[in-house]
């Protein structure tokens, strides 16, 4: 089972990346469970969400403790002694920043890949919103699905500005930095 984590701030699109990605799994012909955790529904506070995904039916109901995949969308919200007590070796990291990768030395033991989603979100239009550049880098960075399903997925669920988003996910996807220095490939 594939246990995903993502960080981010309320704005950027974080509850609706883990619902596209959920649905991507699902044109897969995988099995998703999402949820949510955020507190005041106001632009800038912390929002978390999860999903689940398997071959099989996912039966099991709880808060994920020990994702094999995080994804942050600012990185105010790394901590990088939450990362090690929580992901195991050799568990991916996607960043959403414009920071050097000398920035996340501390993850080292990790696969870490760095995208600058706001540079592309801020270049095709799409303000403050950044899930669909972060989602195009995820598909490049863990092969778990191909560019067509999420594509498919951008399509049925986004609301607003589709040809923005399509290019926003191929553009995650091209300028896709892995950094590696961790395990799995």
């Amino acid at each position: 089972m594939n246990e995903i984590k993502f960080f981010g701030r309320g704005g950027q699109g974080v509850v609706m990346a883990s619902q596209m990605l959920g649905l991507t799994f699902f044109e897969a012909g995988m099995y998703p469970q999402c949820y949510s955790l955020f507190g005041g529904e106001r632009r800038g506070a912390p929002v978390v969400s999860f999903l689940r995904v398997d071959t099989e039916r996912v039966l099991l109901k709880c808060d994920i403790k020990r994702p094999t995949e995080i994804l942050y969308f600012d990185t105010s919200l790394i901590d990088v002694e939450e990362i090690r007590s929580l992901l195991s070796p050799g568990g991916r990291i996607l960043i959403s920043t414009n920071e050097p990768a000398a920035a996340f030395k501390d993850l080292s033991g990790f696969d870490v890949a760095l995208i600058d989603a706001p540079a592309i979100a801020q270049k095709l239009d799409l303000g403050h919103v950044i899930n669909t550049a972060v989602l195009g880098a995820y598909c490049r960075f863990t092969g778990h699905f191909p560019m067509d399903h999420l594509i498919d997925a951008i399509e049925a669920m986004v609301p607003a500005k589709k040809e923005a988003n399509r290019e926003a996910a191929h553009q995650g996807y091209t300028d896709l930095n892995i950094l590696g220095w961790g395990g799995l490939t």
